[in-house]
């Protein structure tokens, strides 16, 4: 029995090491979510960050400030959507597809 347990641990580790490699991995990786028929772009990062924000000059009309807000607002939601569905689905081909729901990820 003790044996198994050691093997266990060593297999906890193992996907515990590789977990931090995916976190750091997902850093540099992006996502890219658009509003207002691509007026505004979103870039998000696996961190779930804001990496960059576009805005086409053809919106900004000073008349209309919520308009553009809402804009920013729906793009940056859905590209922290996207890199959440990112960062699981990298998980996901970690685990072997057993959903596991960790923090931080």
């Amino acid at each position: 029995m003790t044996q198994n347990f050691g093997k266990l641990m060593k297999q906890a580790q193992k996907m515990q090491e590789r977990m931090l490699e995916l976190q750091q991995e997902l850093a540099f990786k992006t996502v890219e979510a658009t509003a207002g028929g691509g007026m505004i772009t979103a870039v998000v990062n696996g961190k779930h960050e804001l990496v960059s924000l576009k805005i086409e000059k053809e919106v900004v009309d000073p008349n209309d400030i919520d308009m553009l807000q809402d804009l920013i607002v729906a793009a940056v939601n859905e590209g922290v959507r996207k890199a959440q569905e990112m960062a699981s689905e990298e998980m996901s081909k970690m685990t072997g597809g057993f959903n596991i729901n960790l923090p931080g990820l």
